[in-house]
């Protein structure tokens, strides 16, 4: 399936010189990014590129040493509390709660996201229907399979219809048709509005986005779409892209 074709639209995300320092450590510096909102981005890089901490000043989790950052309208220095709000968020550990059948853990994570009122229910059986949960609801999360688990995680990171969704490895684990199957599910969230970031270290996926951003030592090295960034690199492939930057990273050649 194509990624969805980009248009015009006001950012999502837009960093300007974002920086973050823990000590003599410079995990992100001078960061440029503007991210239309509806875009599937990926952010990708070697472990310790700086990917995570983007992802946490991002979401507001930690606040930038210097720059300036917005997400869905807010500044993460100053709107911390409202872009948690906005956003959803999920990782490869999924989050779930294994003692608790599928419609319990979205209503937990229905409740902490304040979906609350007498078209609660409603609303979260709604969701579940839209990514086939139908005959599942009953099921205790322990015992989903691991492409069932992701896709709970996404309901629960979605419930509340946040205007952006952060992916940090999300199919980590997860065999290739529940890959495939989740990607679909990505861009009907993107065809939707919902803007999508996403780090991943399956490259097939990055270049299922439509756009790329490379960090490597915390710096920005290339951004575009995935045909651009190659053709930045002189490469073939995105794979060679992230081979050759963790060769840098690593100091070899």
């Amino acid at each position: 399936m194509a990624a969805p074709a980009i248009v015009p639209r006001e950012s999502a995300v837009r960093t300007v010189a974002l920086r973050k320092t823990f000590g003599a450590l410079v995990a992100v510096e001078g960061l440029d990014l503007d991210i239309p909102r509806g875009e599937v981005f990926g952010l990708l890089g070697p472990n310790g590129s700086g990917k995570t901490t983007t992802i946490r000043m991002l979401c507001g989790l930690v606040p930038p040493t210097s720059g300036s950052a917005t997400v869905v309208g807010f500044d993460v220095a100053t709107q911390a509390e409202r872009i948690r709000d906005n956003i959803g968020y999920m990782s490869q550990r999924f989050g779930l709660y294994d003692d608790l059948t599928v419609a319990e853990n979205l209503r937990f994570y229905g409740t902490v996201y304040g979906i609350v009122g007498r078209d609660r229910d409603e609303r979260l059986r709604a969701h579940l229907h839209a990514l086939g949960f139908d005959a599942r609801v009953d099921q205790l999360a322990g015992t989903l399979s691991g492409g069932w688990k992701q896709r709970l995680s996404l309901a629960c990171a979605t419930a509340h219809r946040p205007q952006m969704l952060f992916l940090d490895e999300p199919t980590a684990g997860v065999d290739p048709a529940a890959r495939r199957a989740f990607w679909e599910s990505i861009y009907e969230l993107a065809r939707q509005g919902t803007t999508i970031l996403v780090t991943t270290h399956y490259m097939d996926e990055a270049e299922r986005c439509q756009r790329l951003a490379f960090l490597s030592r915390g710096h920005l090295i290339a951004v575009g779409s995935p045909d651009e960034v190659t053709r930045q690199f002189g490469t073939r492939s995105i794979e060679d892209v992230f081979i050759e930057l963790q060769r840098r990273d690593e100091g070899t050649t």
